[in-house]
């Protein structure tokens, strides 16, 4: 965890980049599972159309309140705030108001979950540049699948992402979570990331939605809460 991840910012505060200033923060980002604080929303300033997303590490502890380590070209390349793709923040004392947090889509495995499945699952998870499959589990912070995004079985699109499950013990991802909206009702159903084959256009499975229809329940706990 960096210096910049454990400070405490302050809701309102005027953001420069290393040439100029180039908004305020308006919320936070944290990830439930590893109780960090992980990214910076800055708010639109002038001219600006959009907030953007700045991961903590851009902030330079040394020259406070906030100084970001890139210039603002750099700034307005980061990639714009949607908060429809973030959940509310959670309930535990991270000293923001509810209004000024957000936390990522990561759920928790619950107690006695055996969803994690074989370690043999095979080969899967595209990284979004390359579209090339690489491999089952991959650290939280690296997984490029938005919350929202549609998912697509071999026949046909299933539903949309709601979240990911993180393994709490390693903070690797292991499944995506389905939003309540998909072909069967209400079941929840976290499909293995290994079943993941691409994120084109959505998520590509390897799965049709029979297969989807027929995996096992997973016991989940949401963010904030413990596993």
């Amino acid at each position: 965890m960096t210096v910049a991840s454990t400070t405490p910012f302050t809701i309102g505060t005027e953001v420069s980049c290393s040439d100029g200033v180039c908004g305020e923060l308006t919320r936070v980002v944290v990830d439930p599972t590893t109780r960090a604080l992980t990214h910076l929303v800055i708010g639109p300033q002038h001219h600006r159309p959009t907030a953007r997303l700045v991961p903590v590490d851009q902030v330079d502890p040394a020259r406070p309140p906030i100084q970001l380590r890139c210039t603002e070209a750099e700034f307005a390349a980061f990639p714009s705030a949607e908060e429809s793709h973030f959940l509310a923040g959670p309930d535990n004392d991270w000293g923001y108001e509810n209004s000024q947090i957000l936390a990522w889509p990561y759920y928790g495995l619950g107690i006695g979950n055996s969803a994690t499945g074989p370690a043999d699952m095979g080969p899967l998870l595209t990284d979004t540049e390359a579209r090339a499959v690489t491999r089952d589990r991959v650290p939280a912070g690296e997984v490029e699948i938005r919350r929202g995004e549609p998912v697509h079985a071999t026949d046909g699109t299933i539903g949309r992402v709601q979240g990911l499950v993180v393994d709490t013990a390693d903070h690797h991802v292991t499944h995506v979570l389905l939003n309540d909206g998909h072909l069967w009702g209400k079941r929840r159903v976290a499909i293995p990331i290994a079943a993941v084959t691409g994120v084109t256009d959505g998520v590509r499975l390897s799965l049709t939605k029979d297969a989807v229809r027929d995996l096992p329940p997973v016991d989940l706990a949401a963010p904030g809460e413990p596993a």
